[in-house]
């Protein structure tokens, strides 16, 4: 269950952090060019974050609370990685799909790893 935390909270974290960079730094073209899609999208991914990190403090505490959140978080994250994965492979650019595969294996991963905790 510990590996479930960590990975949670780190990837969390380092949701908020990538998000914050592209920000920050204009590489949000779709900003402009599809607001609303892409506002959709940062409210997914910070909702998934936010679980993410959610899930970390709630795995600490006793009762099935924070199994729920942090199944129902690594699910979030399963999902953003795959579709995110598309906008990436799509402009050819493959150390972000690496980055993704590890995060999904680390999705799977936890996922089972919260499960068989009782």
């Amino acid at each position: 269950m510990k590996t479930a935390r960590i990975s949670s909270l780190v990837i969390g974290i380092g949701m908020i952090l990538q998000w914050a960079m592209f920000l920050i730094t204009g590489n949000v073209p779709e900003l402009e060019t599809a607001p609303v899609s892409i506002s959709f999208h940062l409210v997914a991914e910070a909702l998934t974050a936010g679980l993410l990190i959610l899930a970390f403090v709630l795995l600490r505490r006793p009762g099935n609370a924070g199994r729920h959140v942090a199944v129902f978080a690594q699910g979030m994250l399963a999902y953003t990685v795959v579709n995110s994965s598309g906008y990436f492979a799509q402009k050819g650019e493959w150390p972000f799909l690496l980055m993704f595969g590890l995060i999904l294996f680390f999705a799977i991963l936890n996922t089972f790893l919260i499960l068989r905790t009782k």
